[in-house]
Parts: structure tokens; sequence; C-alpha cells
């Protein structure tokens, strides 16, 4: 089984990514594949950075790098539902991204964006020049959802369409091929070569 991280990127007040976050975990957390977990970055709460050291080096000074370190690398792989902002995403999830190097390396990330008319697909796409430079997998099938807040019911659940609900289906079948073609590209995964 492999361990299966959502990252919640929006902190602010009033967000609705704990919303969407819900649906899509529950679809995640049926698929025996994957022991799946949700990271929350307004629960984890990181500071603007402040590490003193370039995270290549992996020399953390903060208790809370060290957490947040041990919580990713502990990962095999990732969702990051995010909303769209200004074209971009959330300065909270490239902060949560940035204070890493090594924990992130040769790991699949499938994204769940949310938005208006653009769906967040914009902030998708500078999403994987940032993750690509970290050596991830940014997946190609993506849940991408327009208008996101009418599919939100009085009751602050997120009602999937049937469409929506076979896109999810189809972005965690490539999620698991990933993970398992990357695994033997990481370091802490990668077989012994056998004994001559």
């Amino acid at each position: 089984m492999f361990e299966l991280r959502i990252i919640i990127a929006s902190t602010r007040p009033g967000r609705k990514g704990p919303i969407v976050a819900e649906w899509i975990s529950a679809i995640a957390k049926a698929d025996k594949n994957f022991n799946t977990e949700v990271f929350d970055l307004q629960e984890i709460n990181l500071p603007f950075m402040d590490e003193p050291n370039h995270p290549r080096l992996k020399q953390y000074t903060k208790e809370h790098t060290w957490k947040w370190s041990g919580m990713v690398g502990a990962a095999d792989a990732f969702i990051f539902v995010t909303p769209e902002y200004n074209y971009g995403f959330p300065a909270t999830l490239k902060n949560a991204i940035d204070f890493l190097q090594h924990e992130w390396a040769f790991k699949p990330v499938a994204f769940v964006s949310y938005g208006g008319i653009g769906a967040g697909t914009r902030c998708i796409q500078m999403l994987k020049q940032v993750l690509t430079s970290l050596q991830m997998m940014p997946l190609f099938e993506a849940v991408n959802i327009p208008f996101f807040t009418k599919y939100i019911n009085s009751q602050n659940k997120f009602e999937a369409t049937e469409e929506q609900n076979k896109v999810a289906a189809t972005v965690m079948a490539s999620l698991l091929k990933w993970t398992i073609a990357m695994q033997s590209l990481r370091p802490d995964k990668a077989a012994s070569p056998a004994s001559e």
C-alpha cells in the first residue's frame, strides 16, 4: 500500500478547499492501493520560510521544518487541492513546497483545482514548472472545477457531477501507475543491486 497525501493549499478565512478535499479524499480512501491522509496547510501553519540553510542541505534548524520534512518524506504520492489566485497558486503552497527539496523528489503529484471560468487550470500550469524543478512528476490528468461554488450544497458538501467523478477515477488510476513507476528512482525505495 502506498502513502498518499492530499494537501489543502488555501488557508484564508471562508475558504472552500476543505470541502473539495473531503470529496476527493473519500474517492482516494476507497482505493485500497493507497493509505490516504489529508494535510491542511492552515492547520500545519508553517511560518514564512525561516530556515537559514538551503533545503538541499537538509540542515534544518526549526522543529516545524523537521516535522514537515517527516510528513512529506513519508509520502509516496500527492494530490494538491488548490484554488487559483490571479492566474497563480496560493503563496502558502509555494512556501510549503520551498521548505524542502529531497523529500519531494521522484514522487508523482495530481491536482484538483477550482476557480471561476478558468477552473484553476492556469495555476496548475505554474505549479508544474515549480514541481518539475524538484524532480516531481506532475500528472497530465487533473480534476479542474469551474464555477465551483455551484457544486457546494446548503450543507457545505461538494456534490460532484458524474463527469467529475469519472475524471477523479482516471486521476487515481494514473496516480497509481506513476507511483509504482517512480519507486525505482527513489533512493529510499530502490532495490539493492544483486550481489555477484
